[in-house]
């Protein structure tokens, strides 16, 4: 499995090459995009991106664990967890990127 990673700048310049807007427009439009979608997961709004996926806040109960060093049981405080479910076409397209 490759290990790169797509990160701000690669979506950047691959807005610049394919959209054609100056790379700091191009930078300035990522950042953009990015933020509103950061913005909508903090007041609680899910995401969804039509033929990839949704993303979606989930609250999570305060729970018991357990420290696997000493076998001591302690709390977990209550959380909120992101959480991404991908689209069915965007796992068909990754099962198919397996097969090879």
């Amino acid at each position: 499995m490759n290990e790169s990673t797509l990160t701000r700048m690669d979506l950047s310049e691959a807005v610049f090459r394919e959209v054609g807007l100056s790379r700091n427009e191009s930078g300035e439009l990522v950042e953009s995009v990015l933020e509103h979608i950061s913005d909508a997961l903090v007041a609680g709004e899910s995401v969804k991106i039509s033929s990839f996926g949704t993303f979606s806040i989930r609250s999570k109960n305060e729970r018991i664990g357990r420290n696997p060093k000493t076998g001591e049981e302690v709390p977990i405080a209550p959380r909120r967890v992101l959480t991404f479910r991908p689209s069915h076409l965007m796992k068909d397209r990754v099962n198919d990127a397996n097969k090879g």
